[in-house]
């Protein structure tokens, strides 16, 4: 469903970098726990957008198929200098399917999140999304070429409520990953996230790096 009105106005696009850690260690053979540490930033580059921690528990199900549940704490810097706190609960379900060296991928995910807790009346009312992504890898030895796309699905968000149950948001990535050792990679990327059917939209233009440990 698209809002009544128009979108008239639109936020001047933006550039920024992500820059994440990620540590997995597995538990049994299907369980494993693993946190993940990012930085971003925007305006050219120039300015800390947020922090975020995540907390996870995977199951591999089985052979293709892995169920994910994520906590995730984040300290958003606001345009008072000033920081204000999230918590985001998400709920993964995935599946990859390997023809030869070719990968084809598909994540599924429900997340809830409230935003200012304590400083907004709406605070302790959580949004939620469903989000769509498509995934297709190279796999070698070393390099890992790949593109992407990931759409988000607006189900509830009480500030915005004119844009429920409708699609406001796609992403657009291509990417390099390069196993380091069977247990180091690291990785970099490129996104465009496009708005659309709601007030102010805006695209962004994002450099990511990525460094990931996997212990057993």
């Amino acid at each position: 469903m698209l809002p009544n009105k128009l979108c008239l106005a639109q936020t001047p696009p933006d550039a920024g970098m992500w820059n994440t850690f990620s540590i997995e260690k597995g538990i049994t053979k299907k369980f494993s726990i693993s946190m993940d540490e990012e930085v971003r930033l925007r305006e050219n580059f120039s300015r800390l957008n947020l922090l975020y921690t995540n907390l996870g528990i995977n199951f591999k199900a089985m052979k293709g198929f892995k169920a994910s549940l994520t906590y995730r704490f984040i300290e958003k810097y606001d345009e008072d200098d000033m920081f204000s706190f999230r918590n985001r609960l998400m709920l993964d379900l995935s599946y990859k399917y390997r023809i030869n060296k070719i990968s084809l991928a598909y994540r599924s995910r429900l997340q809830a999140e409230c935003k200012k807790y304590f400083s907004s009346k709406n605070g302790k009312n959580p949004e939620w999304f469903w989000r769509h992504k498509f995934e297709i890898k190279y796999n070698t030895d070393r390099y890992e070429p790949y593109i992407g796309t990931e759409l988000r699905y607006q189900i509830r968000d009480p500030r915005n409520p004119d844009t429920d149950l409708g699609f406001h948001r796609i992403r657009i990535f291509a990417g390099l990953d390069y196993n380091i050792t069977r247990k180091q990679s690291a990785g970099i990327y490129y996104l465009i996230q496009r708005e659309f059917s709601v007030d102010d939209p805006q695209n962004l233009y994002i450099l990511g790096l990525e460094y990931s440990i996997t212990l057993q």
